[in-house]
């Protein structure tokens, strides 16, 4: 069976990370990777992150998860070990979500809020898929995308 896992980088809402976290789980995720300033489900001190919890309602239990300093060297672990990196992201390059078929262990990398995925971490990508938009806003919510990414991609 194909194995999915997420990469959140610089995401700065606790309430996305939690979000994320629930539909990762209802999705069939088997590993969200944290990354950047990214909040993790535990502080530093191993106490619970309110916020995290309050929106994943215990997922961020469920959901094994590690976070990494440098993304880069997980992605290149990764790799190595055969998966695809798939990052979600508006560029020249990214073909609409719904054209993307699972065919390998994928990693799917959502980026921070604002400015989405750094040209470093696109250009590590094996692939770059977006969400058309047809309305006058250029971009969803994070934790929305990956709701329709990770469904989208496990379903087919």
């Amino acid at each position: 069976m194909l194995e999915a896992s997420v990469l959140l980088h610089n995401i700065r809402s606790s309430y996305n990370v939690g979000s994320i976290f629930r539909t990762a789980d209802a999705a069939g995720i088997s590993c969200i990777y944290i990354s950047g300033y990214t909040p993790s489900p535990t502080d530093r001190f191993g106490r619970p992150q309110k916020e995290i919890a309050k929106t994943a309602l215990g997922a961020q239990i469920i959901i094994p998860w590690e976070y990494h300093k440098n993304p880069a060297a997980l992605i290149s672990k990764l790799k190595k070990g055969g998966w695809t990196i798939v990052g979600v992201e508006q560029d020249a390059r990214a073909q609409d979500y719904q054209k993307f078929v699972l065919k390998n262990h994928t990693l799917f990398i959502f980026g921070n809020e604002v400015r989405g995925l750094s040209k470093e971490l696109r250009s590590k990508c094996d692939t770059l898929i977006e969400i058309p938009m047809h309305g006058k806003k250029e971009s969803l919510n994070v934790s929305v995308a990956a709701g329709i990414i990770l469904f989208s991609a496990v379903s087919r």
